[in-house]
């Protein structure tokens, strides 16, 4: 079994597929658990056109994406890229935890919700600029 997988993977086009699936579904795993923990629905709140929960939303998906793009360029196989990708994942999301307890004088998450266009920027750059230091230490 192992050898027919392999041998299906050594072609490009299925390899990039394999990875485009794996990628596409952590992404959205990885954003659910960022919506269990912050206090907004961050659909919703889009939905409503809150232009903050977009950013920091978008910097998520940016980050969660370029750390796997770090994960997938060091590793040879879809699971190694996956563990990586994780527990880059992790970090990224310790990253967050960090931002709000360093910032005690800024409720990040309640004032992200009321479209603080500041904090939403600010906690777009975390998670962009953190992604790219996890992503360069992924092996």
């Amino acid at each position: 079994m192992n050898n027919e997988v392999d041998q299906l993977l050594s072609n490009p086009y299925v390899e990039t597929a394999a990875f485009f699936s794996v990628a596409v579904l952590a992404l959205v795993v990885f954003l659910a658990i960022f919506e269990f923990v912050t206090k907004y629905s961050d659909w919703q709140e889009i939905r409503k056109g809150n232009v903050s929960v977009a950013m920091a939303t978008g910097g998520k998906i940016f980050g969660i994406c370029n750390i796997f793009r770090f994960s997938i360029l060091n590793n040879d196989s879809i699971m190694h890229s996956m563990i990586w990708a994780g527990f880059g994942f992790l970090l990224l999301l310790v990253a967050y935890f960090i931002f709000e307890f360093l910032t005690p004088t800024i409720k990040v998450d309640e004032e992200i919700q009321k479209d603080n266009k500041a904090v939403g920027l600010l906690s777009m750059i975390i998670s962009i600029s953190m992604s790219y230091v996890i992503g360069a230490s992924v092996t």
